[in-house]
């Protein structure tokens, strides 16, 4: 097999296409949208000038691979979330001081 044969095999960070993260890592009870990175395909990228790139920009537009896919998933709590939903939201019912601008 050519070098470019092989290198059109190769997915981003250099691993087979079609690899799992699961084959890298001893992982149980992995969830499916972790162990296969290729449902991803990143953000792509919007012409930014170059003294507003940021290094965030920069990973965000590539895609992941089975090596920065995360392998755990902890989930957080919704206590507080369902509990406001049962008394209801904050009102804020203190005195308005601040000045009415007039349309006329």
């Amino acid at each position: 097999m050519s070098n470019e044969a092989a290198s059109s095999n190769l997915g981003p960070g250099g691993v087979p296409r079609g690899s799992k993260t699961s084959q890298y890592y001893e992982v149980q009870n992995i969830p499916d949208r972790f162990d296969n990175p290729e449902w991803f395909k990143g953000y792509g990228s919007k012409p930014v000038h170059p003294m507003y790139r940021t290094t965030a920009s920069d990973y965000g537009k590539m895609a992941p691979t089975v090596h920065t896919m995360p392998t755990t998933f902890h989930p957080v709590s919704q206590t507080f979330s369902e509990d406001l939903g049962k008394c209801g939201m904050y009102r804020n019912m203190s005195l308005n001081t601040g000045k009415d601008t007039k349309l006329v």
